[in-house]
């Protein structure tokens, strides 16, 4: 009978991370269904984006308030799990408080992770205000619907339960606050509340805060998968493969480029077969992107690491001018379409069936990505590296080269370049003639 809370731990810890395997393999699955796209370059610069933005949190103080908010919650996280650690050898083997060996360092262990939650709490409660109270702009967009907005106060939630999980459970575990090496920091101030309540009494809280702690942090971890928490995982590799080269270089088709080529050589003889006398070159593959399998996997995975912040779409000037584009929404919707997707792969005995749907048009109107700027200060606004741009111009390219189907502005003016080397409609021989006007 001693050994079923052991058993129930094991089985509750195989459960939870099992179901959380088999997501990470669905979102790699889902990934990989991009384009293959070589990221092998700048090792040195990759690995220095990731630390700096991803574990520095680099780009997150560019916003002070927000910033060190984050950072608080960041690094609370990270070193408040530390002690998840101890709680899971403990389920495991039936001990309590197995680190407590390590005397004074333990207490000071302890008592930094007490200060840390304590900071997170008010920070996730400063985050509630700003989101729910002060309604910042940027939360209430026209693509922050009724999910994505619970969904944020969702984790917001989750995260005030667990730290308050974690100093009630230091709070009445009377071995621990009567140790003076104990390293109750915080949880000192809580235990007066429980000081009417019998050792008993107090034992029951403390086991089901221990218990409700851990267990609600395998429920958060498999949460993610469904949440835009998912940027905690992938921002790391995130920020390593996000772009490196300069913004503002746009990628060239090997098909467009060759033929370009073929024409500036005057020898060329566009009709000649093959110099190995084989069959003719392949049909190339299909210019830019309409639906999410058009995409590289890099852009697919800036689509699951999208914090939904908002922090792209309040520096589009082409929002802030009042147009539909939303960089927010551009992600968002790309992600939405990748799951459809992999769900049709699953009902679909991993085969992709025609669903009649595509990102482009059903996600993501043609005004959208015409009305953006090529500004790229959505992607320098971005705090974990993603790239929205890159995927509007996949689908103009898409428009443009396989549908003929970009606004009249524009053909008229690569009719005009083409025609008279310049984007208006004048001969270049006409070009100096108002130098002559008085």
């Amino acid at each position: 009978m001693n050994y079923i809370p052991n058993i129930l731990f094991a089985v509750a810890l195989v459960l939870g991370i099992g179901y959380f395997v088999k997501n990470v393999k669905k979102l790699v699955r889902n990934i990989k269904l991009g384009q293959d796209v070589d990221v092998s370059d700048h090792k040195d610069q990759r690995w220095q984006n990731m630390i700096r933005i991803a574990l520095g949190q680099g780009k997150m103080v560019r916003r002070p308030v927000a910033g060190i908010l984050h950072i608080i919650v960041y690094l609370g996280f990270i070193i408040i799990n530390i002690e998840v650690l101890e709680i899971i050898l403990d389920g495991l083997t039936g001990k309590h408080r197995l680190f407590s060996f390590m005397g004074g360092f333990y207490g000071f262990l302890i008592g930094s992770f007490e200060i840390l939650a304590f900071l997170v709490f008010v920070s996730v409660v400063i985050f509630w205000i700003r989101r729910n109270i002060i309604k910042l702009q940027r939360f209430w967009k026209a693509e922050m619907t009724s999910w994505p907005k619970n969904d944020a106060n969702y984790i917001l939630y989750f995260e005030m339960v667990l730290m308050t999980l974690f100093l009630v459970m230091n709070a009445t575990d009377v071995d621990f606050q009567n140790d003076l090496q104990s390293g109750n920091v915080i949880s000192q101030f809580i235990a007066p509340l429980f000081s009417g309540a019998s050792k008993g009494t107090l034992y029951v809280i403390e086991r089901s805060a221990w218990w409700l702690h851990i267990l609600g942090i395998l429920v958060f971890l498999n949460y993610l998968y469904f949440s835009k928490h998912l940027h905690i995982l992938l921002a790391f590799p995130n920020t390593y493969f996000g772009k490196v080269k300069p913004k503002g270089e746009f990628n060239n088709l090997e098909a467009v480029t060759n033929e370009v080529k073929m024409m500036l050589d005057p020898n060329a003889d566009p009709f000649a077969m093959p110099e190995d006398g084989g069959a003719e070159e392949e049909v190339p593959a299909k210019f830019g992107a309409s639906d999410v399998q058009d995409l590289s996997w890099v852009q697919l995975l800036n689509a699951y690491t999208c914090t939904e912040c908002g922090r792209c779409t309040s520096e589009c000037p082409a929002n802030l001018t009042g147009k539909k584009l939303s960089p927010r929404k551009i992600m968002m919707d790309t992600r939405d379409r990748l799951e459809e997707v992999g769900k049709n792969i699953d009902a679909n005995k991993g085969e992709f069936k025609d669903d009649g749907k595509q990102l482009l048009g059903d996600y993501i109107t043609h005004e959208e990505i015409w009305a953006c700027t090529t500004c790229n200060a959505c992607v320098e606004a971005c705090p974990v590296s993603i790239d929205p741009l890159s995927i509007i111009l996949e689908m103009r390219r898409y428009l443009v080269m396989e549908q003929s189907a970009a606004p009249m502005e524009l053909n008229n003016m690569m009719g005009n370049i083409e025609n008279n080397g310049a984007p208006w409609p004048y001969n270049q021989m006409d070009r100096l003639n108002w130098v002559d006007e008085k």
